[in-house]
């Protein structure tokens, strides 16, 4: 927690009485949830969302595919950072592609079955 700037410029501990005050958290009328702590909690449950799990699976996996494409040997030299940056940073962009992917195929598969629920309802 931050804390308060004061006015003073009296070193710390010289004076009487330096107790600090501690803000708190009060409830407000809507039962004692605040609009942060619902954000909040909608935040953790779409953490724990299966497709967010998925899609972290996905994205561990294509680094990992990455890294052992490039391979990893100790040479010697001094280059060897520099190649070590290239890997992360290629690993980093395929994580990306695939989470791509998989997100285009999940809207892919939602609109189809919007397209189907929109076509059984009409008739």
């Amino acid at each position: 927690m931050a804390k308060k700037a004061t006015g003073s410029s009296k070193p710390k501990g010289t004076g009487k009485g330096t107790s600090r005050a501690i803000a708190t958290r009060r409830a407000d009328s809507s039962g004692g949830h605040s609009a942060g702590d619902t954000a909040g909690e909608a935040f953790i449950k779409l953490l724990q969302s299966p497709l967010v799990a998925e899609l972290v699976a996905v994205a561990a996996t294509a680094a990992l595919a990455s890294l052992a494409e490039h391979g990893f040997s100790g040479g010697g030299n001094g280059s060897r950072g520099k190649r070590a940056g290239k890997a992360v940073k290629a690993a980093g962009k395929a994580a990306a592609a695939a989470v791509g992917r998989r997100l285009g195929n999940e809207m892919d598969e939602i609109r189809k079955a919007s397209k189907a629920a929109k076509g059984s309802a009409k008739a």
